[in-house]
């Protein structure tokens, strides 16, 4: 397949600039086995799953990872964040007239410093001089990094909404949006439902956002994204496993994590504690071992979310639900509606 494959017509009038009223308003488009499409909303879940489910979300947490610098000749630099890599060093796009090289200053604020280390690519290794570390000081200096097509400056809502409200780990430069539907009422009634729930930690990096910029698939490069499963995760797992529960991934990156774990692995439904970094581009015909149900957003026209949302519920079945979704006005993207999707 290729890039154009995965193109559909968006109005741009149904891109979400804002979040809904609260977390659990939102609608959600139910792709039922074969053909079957049921609007419904995100408040109606607990009734689709069923009890000895297991609902996996990412406990990713959003740093502020957008900064404003300058060199010391006085040129603008814009930093964003694509991945922490220790207390002091870290990976970044910049914006900025004239590239620097390794061994030049970029300053922050009055008194913050940064060198530049290296470079591979469009990337930029920095390392922040400061004595109380990366996090410190992005929570310091940084502003929240809301996606391009978002449109207004990030407010105190933002602050509040563009986090799940089970965030715990820092280190994501975007949030995992399917967990964005989830307050706490919600997650009660699907507890109460007999639904097992657990999280996973994949920290998405700035290259969510980046297009596909080639037509061939094959000739894409993923970027790389951090993760960790821990043994809570493993041993409820194999609990789903024994008494025939359906493993729920809630977003596209707990199903890029457990996917990843799983193929390192070489092992099916079930995992071992791990944490690494993965490059998993997930097309049709990808064979999954561990997720058999998606919730998810609607994404970008020719992403590689698209692209692994397709391979998981079957190109033409996911096409024509984006159809029905953009015909019904649902809202797309980061702070839009949702899709739970069979495998």
């Amino acid at each position: 397949m290729r890039r154009s494959d995965f193109h559909y017509d968006l109005p741009p009038e149904l891109i979400a600039q804002h979040p809904a009223p609260r977390r659990s308003a939102s609608r959600l488009l139910h792709v039922g086995r074969g053909d079957a499409l049921h609007d419904r909303r995100i408040a109606d879940l607990p009734g689709l799953l069923s009890a000895g489910d297991l609902l996996v979300f990412n406990d990713t947490r959003v740093i502020p990872a957008r900064l404003f610098g300058r060199k010391p000749t006085g040129g603008r630099v814009e930093i964003l964040v694509e991945r922490v890599l220790d207390a002091h060093e870290f990976i970044a796009q910049l914006g900025v007239s004239k590239k620097p090289k390794a061994g030049g200053t970029i300053l922050v604020g009055d008194a913050d410093r940064l060198t530049v280390l290296g470079r591979n690519e469009d990337l930029f290794r920095l390392r922040y001089e400061g004595g109380d570390g990366v996090l410190a000081f992005l929570e310091r200096a940084g502003r929240l990094p809301l996606p391009p097509y978002i449109t207004h400056d990030p407010d105190a809502e933002d602050r509040e909404r563009y986090q799940t409200v089970f965030a715990r780990e820092p280190g994501a430069v975007a949030a995992p949006t399917a967990g964005l539907h989830f307050d706490e009422e919600l997650l009660a009634a699907v507890r109460a439902r007999g639904v097992e729930t657990a999280t996973l930690t994949l920290h998405v990096g700035a290259g969510t956002f980046q297009p596909v910029r080639v037509e061939d698939l094959a000739q894409h490069r993923m970027h790389a994204e951090r993760y960790s499963i821990g043994p809570e995760l493993c041993a409820a797992l194999v609990r789903v496993r024994e008494r025939g529960g359906r493993v729920v991934a809630v977003g596209t990156t707990v199903t890029r994590a457990l996917e990843s774990a799983a193929l390192a692995q070489d092992r099916e439904a079930t995992l071992l504690p791990a944490s690494g970094e993965t490059r998993l581009f997930i097309t049709p015909g990808f064979r999954f071992r561990v997720v058999d149900r998606l919730l998810t957003n609607f994404h970008l026209p020719e992403s590689t979310l698209m692209m692994l949302v397709c391979a998981f519920g079957g190109y033409e079945r996911v096409m024509r639900a984006y159809r029905h979704a953009v015909a019904q006005r649902y809202r797309f993207f980061s702070y839009g509606d949702a899709m739970l999707l069979d495998r």
